[in-house]
């Protein structure tokens, strides 16, 4: 959750008079989510946030459903997505429902000559593969692999890879991304039993003022077609800027596991939430230590939440024939649980090495066209023990 923040130059009191060595007003802006009752930053700006110059027609970004209505174990490749070189272009959307999208993106090549600006949704980046900066007007924010990066919505980004080989997990949500209720206190603070705490975030640093006028492409996001927008001055020109809107990096491990003699249901990893979903960090951790423990999760019904996971790295203890980069899909409605010969193995171990991350939406997910070109066949029979 974003702590109070500020870097360059602001007045002493919110919306005073603050002028520029050459006399005119620097120009003041709010930039916030959910009205005026959320999380917001005060931007001051060398010129008007407003001067458009032209705006072309919009492209159409709205992923194909192929299906609509879906109550079958799915799994999906992710690896098999081929890369292009532009970003907007290489992210393919997998699922989709009222509240979130979920894809993946393998640009090979940094955002040279536009910037992006997801008037829709806030974003998440997982990094995969590959490394880089994310350059906003409040600073940049370095990535690498592990990394989650958090883009408010409606922030305007570009981003500079250091190679061409990038694979990103993105997370497209319609509400605000957060982290969970439980881990903080009146106040905001982190927990002492929050399996993170501010120490682990990455803020926005070397905040720079460009001063420039031109012609600058933004690509602007809204309700699924990008408008090209372009604007008569550097969309990074603020002056100064303080509060509580900004993007940030956490690293997955950074993440502390909570562990426990017998088997910990899948909450303790949750690492942030939005309106009907949650994220989870799965991690390197000691196994359960009761003496009869089973390590691995026991069969359930998620009969009121979708659950995704996206497999990183490591071996995944419950899987069977699971690929770094491929997706699975437990609908909601139908129980699930470990492969056949998972539950024997994982008696006895100590320790696991996995990483993923989950993604549990509490409404039915539809499935794009484009996730079906990757979709691993027959995985719902998975689970028959021959």
């Amino acid at each position: 959750m974003p702590i109070y923040k500020r870097a360059g130059a602001i007045p002493k009191k919110r919306h005073t008079v603050f002028r520029q060595p050459n006399g005119e007003l620097y120009h003041e802006e709010l930039f916030g989510t959910e009205g005026f009752s959320s999380t917001s930053s005060l931007l001051y700006h060398l010129n008007p946030p407003t001067m458009v110059k032209s705006i072309g027609e919009a492209v159409d970004f709205r992923p194909k459903i192929a299906v609509e209505d879906n109550l079958k174990c799915l799994s999906f490749k992710g690896f098999d997505v081929k890369p292009i070189s532009d970003y907007l272009q290489s992210r393919k959307v997998f699922f989709v429902n009222d509240d979130m999208q979920i894809g993946i993106a393998r640009p090979t090549q940094s955002m040279e000559d536009y910037f992006f600006k997801n008037s829709d949704s806030d974003e998440m980046l997982f990094i995969h593969e590959g490394s880089g900066v994310l350059h906003t007007m409040y600073g940049q924010v370095l990535f690498e692999y592990g990394d989650y990066v958090v883009i408010p919505r409606g922030t305007v980004y570009r981003l500079s890879f250091n190679g061409s080989n990038n694979r990103l997990l993105f997370i497209e949500s319609h509400s605000p991304i957060r982290s969970p209720k439980r881990y903080r206190n009146e106040f905001g603070q982190y927990l002492e039993h929050s399996p993170f705490c501010e120490r682990d975030y990455r803020y926005p640093e070397s905040f720079e003022t460009i001063d420039q006028k031109g012609d600058f492409l933004i690509r602007i996001k809204k309700r699924g077609l990008v408008y090209p927008y372009v604007y008569g001055n550097h969309p990074f020109d603020l002056i100064g800027w303080d509060g509580y809107n900004y993007p940030y990096a956490f690293s997955i491990f950074d993440f502390e596991p909570i562990t426990g003699r017998i088997h910990m249901p899948p909450p303790i990893h949750q690492q942030f939430e939005g309106r009907n979903f949650v994220v989870c960090s799965f991690v390197p951790r000691m196994y359960d230590y009761h003496p009869d423990a089973i390590p691995a999760p026991y069969h359930h019904s998620n009969i009121d939440s979708e659950e995704i996971l996206y497999y990183v790295d490591g071996d995944f203890m419950s899987r069977n024939n699971i690929e770094k980069g491929q997706f699975t899909l437990h609908p909601g409605g139908v129980p699930h649980g470990p492969h056949p010969g998972a539950i024997e193995r994982s008696i006895g171990r100590k320790e696991t090495g996995e990483l993923a991350v989950m993604i549990d939406p509490f409404n039915p997910l539809k499935i794009t066209a484009d996730a079906l070109n990757y979709e691993v066949k027959d995985y719902y029979k998975s689970w028959i023990i021959s």
